[in-house]
């Protein structure tokens, strides 16, 4: 009996952690939503890519590189600045 309860468990778990992620699903829609909202800050996007339950864009501006971080309404989250 625990060793179904236990599987019950370990399931139900790993369903939830997968329906928590499905919104990060990149598609290209999304991806040239990115692009252009990050392209009109002045960012020359390089490379998109879902992370830690972000979007997560690579982009140059005025020389330098950065990472920044977007949720799952592209609002900026975090900016950081790639040495």
């Amino acid at each position: 009996m625990t060793r179904i309860i236990a599987l019950a468990l370990a399931i139900t778990a790993g369903t939830v952690a997968q329906a928590s992620d499905d919104y990060l699903k990149m598609d290209t829609a999304k991806a040239q939503q990115i692009k252009a909202q990050l392209t009109e800050q002045g960012y020359d996007v390089r490379k998109i890519e879902t992370e830690d339950g972000m979007y997560e864009a690579y982009a140059l501006k005025d020389g330098a590189r950065y990472e920044i971080y977007l949720d799952k309404d592209l609002n900026v989250v975090k900016t950081e600045m790639d040495d």
